[in-house]
C-alpha cells in the first residue's frame, strides 16, 4: 500500500472518530481544507464515499463504517506493538493524551504533572478538557480523569483523591434580597446557576433528600458551560452554585460564598484516572500515571 494512502486513512479516521472536520484538523495539526482534501482525495481513489457531509455534522457512510470497525483496531495494534518496541530503548518518549473535567486539570492533574514533566523533555501530554463521559478507547485517549462512580466496570482505575464533598454556595450579598433556601424544593424560588453540557441539555444538581439522592433540575439567569465561569458569577451575586468543596472552601473561609443546604450535599467518589484494561502500558503512560497519583 502506498505510504501517502496510509497517511489518508489516518485523516480520515480522525474525521470519523471525531464527527468533526474542525475537531480532526485541531487534533492533527493541520487546516480544516487541507483535511477535507485529503479525505477527498482517499475517496476519490477508493471509488466509493466514506463521509457524509451536512452543514451540521459528518458521519461515516457504510463503507466509511467499515473502514473505522476494521482498520482503527488494527492501526491501534500497530501502535501498541511500537510502543513496546520504544520500551526496549531508555528514553521515555510519546504522547500522553488525557481527558478530564477543567477542575481536574487545575486542581489535581497539573500541579502533579508539572513537578515531573522537566525530567522528561520526549514526554508530551495533551489534556484535553470537557464535562461528557468520554470512550477513551473509541476516542483514542490513553487516560480519563472523572469521578469513580462515572467510571466503567471494563475500565483499570487508579484513584488520585478522596471523596469530594459538594457545597451550595453563593455571594453573601446574594442573601440580603433573597431567604436562605432551607429544602430542595426552594431551590425553585432562587437564581441557580446552571451548568451547560457538550450534549446540550444542563446538569442536574444531584442531591440529597431525606438521605435518599434526587436530581433537581434548577433554573435561573446565568447558564456556563465551565466550573470557573460559574463561581465568578457566584462571586458577582448572581445566585446560588453547586460547586465542590475543593473549589468552594477556601472562599467561604474568608466570607467570599457562603454555604447553605449542607445536608443535602452528598460526598462524590473521590477522582479516578481509568484506561483500557487491553491497553498496552508504555513507560511514558507509567511515568504519567505514577505522576498524577502522587498527592
Amino acid at each position: 500500500m502506498p505510504r501517502e494512502t496510509i497517511n489518508d486513512v489516518l485523516a480520515f479516521l480522525a474525521v470519523a472518530q471525531e464527527r468533526s472536520f474542525t475537531r480532526a484538523a485541531a487534533k492533527l495539526g493541520v487546516s480544516q481544507s487541507a483535511l477535507s482534501h485529503t479525505v477527498r482525495v482517499l475517496e476519490t481513489r477508493l471509488g466509493v464515499r466514506l463521509l457524509t457531509r451536512t452543514t451540521r455534522s459528518v458521519s461515516p457512510t457504510d463503507a466509511g463504517e467499515r473502514l473505522l470497525q476494521t482498520v482503527a483496531p488494527r492501526l491501534e495494534e500497530i501502535e501498541a506493538e511500537l510502543a513496546a518496541v520504544s520500551e526496549m530503548g531508555d528514553k521515555v518518549a510519546g504522547t500522553i493524551r488525557i481527558t478530564a473535567t477543567d477542575l481536574a486539570i487545575d486542581t489535581v492533574l497539573w500541579p502533579r504533572l508539572s513537578r515531573v514533566l522537566g525530567q522528561y523533555p520526549d514526554l508530551r501530554v495533551e489534556l484535553s478538557a470537557e464535562y461528557r463521559l468520554v470512550d477513551v478507547a473509541a476516542e483514542r485517549y490513553d487516560i480519563g480523569v472523572r469521578y469513580g462512580d462515572q467510571v466503567q466496570k471494563d475500565m483499570v482505575a487508579v484513584r488520585l483523591t478522596t471523596s469530594e464533598r459538594m457545597t451550595i454556595v453563593a455571594a453573601p450579598g446574594y442573601f440580603e434580597t433573597h431567604q436562605v433556601p432551607q429544602t430542595i424544593a426552594d431551590l425553585a424560588r432562587h437564581n441557580c446557576i446552571n451548568l451547560r453540557l457538550s450534549s446540550g441539555g444542563t446538569y442536574a444538581w444531584e442531591l440529597l433528600q431525606d438521605g435518599r439522592p434526587v436530581e433537581a433540575r434548577v433554573a435561573g439567569q446565568v447558564t456556563c458551560n465551565g466550573v470557573y465561569q460559574m463561581l465568578n458569577a457566584a462571586l458577582a451575586g448572581y445566585g446560588l452554585a453547586f460547586k465542590p468543596e475543593l473549589l468552594s472552601q477556601p472562599l467561604v473561609e474568608v466570607g467570599r460564598l457562603r454555604r447553605v443546604m449542607d445536608n443535602c450535599c452528598p460526598a462524590f467518589p473521590g477522582l479516578h484516572a481509568y484506561y483500557p484494561s487491553h491497553r498496552t502500558s508504555s513507560r511514558a503512560l507509567r511515568v504519567v500515571l505514577d505522576a498524577i497519583r502522587q498527592q
